[in-house]
This record gives C-alpha cells, structure tokens and sequence, in this order.
C-alpha cells in the first residue's frame, strides 16, 4: 500500500509547472495583440497552416519553444522585444577642469536627461543613472524664523546672521543667497487675543511688541547679507496665548511663492527655527476654519492674507509641495522639543534636525551641518506612476556598497566629486493607458535636476499593421486576416469567421459535429461552433485534442517506464510514432544491437540473439546480460591447463597427444610471472594459476585477439612448496608439552591454596560462635562441710 501511495505522490509531483499551464495558453488569447500582453514569454505563430483540424484560435499563442516544437518556424512567430532609446545625454559637470564660473542652468549633476522606454507586458527594461555631486554648486537659504514672544532672545542672535552666513557659505560655494521670513499665529481667536488693545500689542503693557501675523516675507533672496541685518535688526517680538505656533502655514507659503522667496533651480535650504510645536491639517476647527489648505500661493505685499479662511496644511500636503519644489529643510529647535521634530523629520524626505541654543547662539554651525548631512545623501525618486507599470532601484555607492528594495534608491556619505550609479527597471503590465505614450520623471530629491522618461506600450503585433480588412479569407470578407488568422467582425464567429452568432446551436450545425452519425458530439472532447469542432484544452499546454471530431489527441497512447511512448517518440492520434531505432506499440523495443555485445564483440556471445536491446540466450547453458555467464561450464584456465603443461613443460596428462590436441593456441614463454601481460596490456585476457602433479604452481595467461587467434603467455618459473624443517616442529611439540605440564601444575597449586583458605576460614568461624555452658557434677562431692552453731545470734 506505502508502495503504490509513493508511486501516486510521484506522479502527481511530476512536471507541476506544466499541469497549471503557462500564462500564455491560460489568456485564451484570440489576437496577437491579446498574446503578447499575457506575458514576456509569449509568442504568436502567424503561420495560416499552423492549426491542426479542430485546434482553437488561441493555440496560436504559447511559449516561443512550445510554438517551435508544435512545427511553427521561428520566421512565422511574432515575439515583439522592448527597447531603451537614450535622446538626451549631456555630460556630467566637470567643475575642476578650466575653473570656468557656470550659471546654475549649465551645471549636470545626473546623467542621461531623457530616454524613450519601449514597453512589452512582463519584460523590465533596464538604464543606468549616473550621479555626481557638483562643486561650487549654487545655494539658496531662506530663514524662517518663530517671533513669538519666547523667541525675544533668539532675535537678537539673528539680527547678525547675514554677514557671518555669509562668510561661513563661502566656504561651500561661491553662489549664495540668503533670505528671511518670520511667523506667529493665526489671527483669529483662540490662537490671539482679538481684544483692540491685544492686537496692537500682544504683549504686557510694559513690552513693545508688534501686532500678530501669520506669516510675513521680510526679505526675499538675496546675495547681500548687509540688507539682511539690516532689514532683520528691524524686526520685532509679537505674542499669541497658545502655546503650539502656525509654522506649517509658513512653511507651505515659502514653498509655493517661488517667484515672491525669490528660489532658483538650485539647491534650496529653508531652515525653520522654533522653540515650540506646531499646529497641523484639524487645528484650524478651533478658530471655525474648517476649509483645507488649498496647497497655494496666497501673498500679498508679502503678508500671507488667508490664514482665516484656510486651515493648516497636513504632513502629507506639506512633503508633497517641499518635494515638488525640491526644499531641503532644516529644523532648529530647542532641546525640549527636539524628539517631536525628529519625528516630523522622518516623515519629511531629505530634512534634518539641529538643537538650537536657548538664544539661537549656535545657528550658524547648525546649518552648516545640518546642510553637509543632506547633501552628503543622495535619494531618487519618481513621479507617480501609470497604473500597471512598476519602478525598483538597485544603487551601486561608494567602496562597493549595494542596495536593493528602498535601500536601491540612496546612497550615503557622498562627498564634492564623488560619482554612484542607480540600475533602475521598469515593467509594464498588460497594456496601460490604452497603448497611449506616458510621461514619468526621476530626480535626486533637493536638487532641480531630473530624467525625463517617455513610456511606449508594445500592445500590438507588428503583423497588425498589415492585417487585410474584409479579407476573402475570412469567410467572404467577415472579418480582418491579421497575424495569420482572422479577427471577426462584429456578430460573426468561427475560425474564419463562418457563423453568424445567431446560428451558434442550431441541430443542423451539431449534426456535423458527430462522428459516424454517433451521439457524442466532437467525441466529448470539445465544442461546435459553426458545424466545426472546437477542441477543448488541456490543463498541461502539453497534451491537446486534435482532429475533425476531437477524437484524436497526443496523451493517450501506450506507456512504458512510465514515459509516454517509451519516451523515444511522439503521440499521434493516440498512436505512437517512434523515432529511429526504436519500435513497438510503446516505442520500448531498441533496434540498437550495442548493449547486447559480449566482450568478444560478438553479440549475445554468439551463443543468443538480441531483441529490444536485450540478449535472449539460446543455449541453455548460458545466461547473463550477454550470455557469457556459463555456471556449469569449466573455467578458461581449468580448460586449457593440461595443454599449457604439455606446450611449455612436456608433462601433464596430454603429453603424449600435445601435437594433436594442443595446437590451437600460440605459446610464448616468459621468465618469471611478473613478466606476463597485465589486463591493461590485451583487451581480453585471463590470468591462470594452476597446481601439476609435483604439486608445483605455474602462471599462465589465456587471450583470444580480435582476428580470433589465441595467445598464451607461460612463466617458466613455477613456485612449488618446500619440505617441512623437523627441528623446529620437535621443539616447538616438546616446548609446548613442557609448558602445558607446568601450566596444568600452576593451576593445581592455585586451586588447593584457594582451598586450603575456605577451610581455615570456616575453621574461624564456628570457632568464634562456639559457646561453652557451666554446670555441675552430679557425682562430685565437696571436701568442706560447713556447721552452723544454732546459739550464735549474729552479735
């Protein structure tokens, strides 16, 4: 029972892959188009002739290998390829040749620009993007700064930041500019007091404060760091009674009023310097602002005016427009809130956080660290992709570093010069976007560069585009001969588009679908369609249906090992074809004679015949594989022994008959045995060992050659056996004898000590347990009598 359980679970387990099918044979596939949108692998034989009598149309659609062993030429598969067309490959900027000052525009950080993908379902097609950091690449940094009352201090640090930026920058780059915005509050209630006197001055009486606001522009971009202290030292402290601000409404203007901030496609830094929370997308309830952030630029005399009227911005809204305009931002803030800011860092790409001094004293080393950080960390992204069509990354960084998955899509540690490349692969599914050309970019987040990429979808066969309209060939012009079968018109079906969908099932048509007027209809093996057997398909893409009526198919003919045909031929019509050499109802019968050749080259030893490759031994007393095996038949050595003595001795008992009985062979003589042929030296070749009549060993070896002529080759030398030495024997008998006597001694004397001290020692032991009772004679008669005086009173 285990044995026959075992043989299911085999063949169960066997070819699994071809039992689920493929994905080409699985789409059903009516066009050459509809093929090769199943997958990468799939061809479409455009071959007229190719279907067989009762194959379906998508039999045309299968794997390229599977197409070619079905008889289709590879000239007739359609098996579109995808491409990769480069359009625009500028040079990657080289900043230390010539010393030549470049306007941002001019400078090429990433490499090609623009390439044109041509897409087929399931293939990815691969590029390569080249990165290198750019020196003396251009800056712009905009402050945005908290004016809160809390930030008293801060301000004062401030006003001096122009120059010294300035001055520290120059180190990086040559091309800097520096602006300056600030931020309070919203400036409705309960954000600000809107008591007339708490808007003029939100502060205690006794402090000069100026009135709320929600976000103000001070100074737009500028290469002059005087005009920037002198406009910030004009600055002033303002107040509100929360205690989170309304930075994010900043935040969100400074992105998208380019042309107001002043931004050049260069590198942005904003950096945001608080020392509070923030309110976010909800607060603005609070206040009855319930409209959301509309994502826009709403700057007026450099004021933002609808903070009233829309409520902040969410995270989300907030990274989608910093990465869109590609702003790296900088997040300063005290100790005490710095674990809240690292959280919002982590959500926000290409941002970094610094503690800021409790009076803003160590802003300037914060930025510039805070700007070697992001810029040392390359991070691409993409545009958002058209449904069906996948992106993945693999980057290649510094000292060999690898990355797949997210981890493809950076590298770290990137220095001024350092160049890291990027395998990018993009696949399409099926057929997006109806066949019409997409558009996606890539870039380096905080950086303005970027790769165009132009998305082509293969969705069609280059067959299409000479398919025949109303063919003749479709059945009097009923469809449009394309890719070498015909695509029917609207309402019409069949092959070659013969039926009209009306007469699908009509008693008349099924007729035809019977073999011998019987009542099976294509023999239960497939559809009538049109008066025309289709043949249903098969789960294995190997094993189909065929024939006028289905009854044919290329599975069910006879088996052997196990192997279809015996596995040397081909199922045709439930009848085996065998190829050559091969025979029989399962293709098991080999003509081949080679296995059943004996050793020498005749087959089956001469004494069988060969059929299917195997020896049938006609004399009874041979067996094996070759007939060579004969268990009651002498030996070769026993066989020849008497005339190899005769030959080379003149003794044995054919030495009066050696000419007449023994001359069959040639004998050749050697010294010794160590001189004999070894089995390496002749093809065939036995070695003999056999004993005469003085009880003497002599060697010979016996080999028949390929013209069948025997050898022999005898030692002369023969090994006979010396007389016995009788000195030896006598003392060894004599020795033996003596000290088996004194053995047999030694073991007496043991035996008798051994007891002799039992006996002593039981003598010991009753001797100790011995007990010896006291009593009297009954005959003894003391010799003292004793007489008591009868007046003596004791005194």
């Amino acid at each position: 029972m285990d044995v026959r359980l075992l043989l299911i679970s085999v063949l169960l387990g066997l070819s699994r892959a071809q039992l689920d099918g493929n994905e080409c044979t699985k789409a059903s596939a009516q066009s050459c188009g509809e093929c090769i949108q199943a997958g990468e692998k799939c061809g479409w034989c455009t071959d007229e002739g190719f279907l067989k009598e009762g194959e379906q149309k998508s039999t045309r659609c299968d794997e390229i290998e599977a197409l070619i062993k079905k008889g289709c030429t590879k000239a007739s598969i359609e098996d579109p390829r995808g491409t990769v067309t480069v359009n625009k490959n500028q040079s990657l900027t080289d900043r230390t040749k010539d010393g030549v000052k470049l306007k941002p525009d001019q400078i090429t950080q990433i490499q090609p620009q623009k390439l044109s993908l041509d897409l087929r379902s399931g293939e990815a097609q691969k590029f390569i993007l080249t990165f290198k950091r750019a020196e003396d690449y251009p800056i712009d940094l905009y402050y945005l700064m908290d004016l809160s009352y809390s930030m008293k201090d801060d301000l004062e640090n401030v006003k001096n930041l122009g120059t010294d930026l300035m001055s520290e920058m120059q180190k990086i780059t040559s091309d800097f500019r520096i602006g300056f915005g600030s931020f309070v509050e919203k400036t409705v209630m309960p954000y600000i007091s809107t008591t007339p006197a708490k808007l003029l001055n939100p502060c205690t009486s006794d402090q000069n404060c100026t009135s709320p606001f929600s976000y103000k522009n001070v100074l737009s971009l500028t290469s002059d760091g005087t005009q920037f202290n002198n406009l910030v030292s004009k600055q002033q402290i303002s107040g509100n009674l929360d205690s989170p601000e309304g930075g994010f409404d900043a935040i969100m203007q400074v992105a998208v009023c380019a042309n107001q901030i002043g931004w050049r496609n260069v590198t942005r830094l904003l950096v945001f310097s608080t020392d509070a929370g923030f309110h976010f997308a909800g607060d603005g309830k609070l206040g009855g602002i319930v409209l959301p952030n509309d994502g826009k630029c709403h700057l007026q005399d450099n004021m933002y005016t609808m903070s009233h009227y829309y409520d902040y911005p969410s995270i989300a809204h907030l990274v989608q427009k910093l990465s869109e305009n590609n702003i790296q931002t900088i997040f300063a803030v005290t100790k005490e809130f710095q674990p809240v800011y690292q959280e919002l860092k982590n959500l926000i790409p290409k941002s970094a956080v610094g503690t800021l001094s409790s009076d803003s004293g160590n802003v300037i080393k914060l930025i510039i660290d805070a700007y070697n950080s992001l810029s040392s960390e390359i991070i691409l992204e993409n545009s958002r992709l058209p449904e069906g069509v996948s992106i993945s990354y693999i980057s290649h960084c510094k000292n060999g570093v690898s990355g797949t998955g997210e981890n493809g899509r950076k590298c770290s540690n990137i220095s001024i010069g350092d160049q890291v490349t990027f395998e990018v692969a993009v696949t399409a599914k099926g057929c997006p976007s109806k066949g019409k050309s997409e558009t996606i970019k890539i870039k380096p987040l905080g950086f303005t560069e970027e790769v165009e990429i132009v998305l082509n979808f293969i969705c069609e066969c280059e067959c299409h585009k000479e398919g025949i309209p109303n063919s003749p060939a479709c059945h009097f012009g009923n469809g449009t001969l394309e890719c070498g079968a015909c695509r029917c018109n609207e309402g019409r079906i069949g092959r070659v588009c013969e039926c009209s969908k009306d007469e699908v099932r009509t008693e008349d048509l099924d007729a035809n679908c019977r073999m011998d007027n019987g009542t099976d209809i294509c023999s239960n093996n497939g559809d009538c369609v049109c008066g025309t057997c289709e043949c249903k398909k098969r789960d294995n893409p190997e094993e189909r249906y065929s024939g006028k009526f289905c009854e044919c198919d290329n599975f069910s003919c006879d088996r052997s090992n196990n192997k279809l045909c015996g596995g040397h031929g081909r199922c045709e019509c439930r009848k085996c074809i065998c190829d050559a050499n091969y025979t029989g109802s399962a293709c098991d019968c080999s003509l081949d004679t080679s296995t059943c050749l004996a050793s020498n080259k005749q087959i089956c030893n001469g004494r069988g015949t060969c059929e299917c490759g195997v020896c049938k031994c006609t004399d009874s007393k041979f067996q094996g594989p070759t007939c060579e095996i004969c268990p009651t038949c002498p030996g070769v050595c026993t066989e020849h022994k008497d005339c190899v003595q005769c030959r080379a001795f003149g003794t044995g008992d054919k030495k009066d008959t050696c000419e007449k009985e023994c001359s069959y062979f040639n004998l050749i003589t050697k010294k010794k045995k160590e001189e004999l042929p070894e089995p390496n030296d002749q093809p065939y070749i036995n070695h003999c060992k056999e004993r005469d009549a003085n009880d003497c060993w002599f060697f010979f070896t016996y080999a028949t050659r390929n013209d069948s002529t025997v050898e022999v080759h005898v030692a002369e030398e023969l090994e006979c056996p010396s007389g016995p030495d009788i000195i030896p024997i006598v003392a060894g008998v004599v020795a033996g004898i003596v000290l088996i006597g004194l053995a047999l001694l030694l073991i007496w004397k043991l035996l008798m000590i051994i007891h002799d001290r039992r006996e002593f020692a039981k003598f010991e032991k009753e001797k100790m347990n011995a007990k010896w009772d006291a009593g009297e004679n009954p005959i003894y008669k003391s010799a003292v009598t004793t007489v008591v005086n009868p007046k003596y009173e004791g005194k």
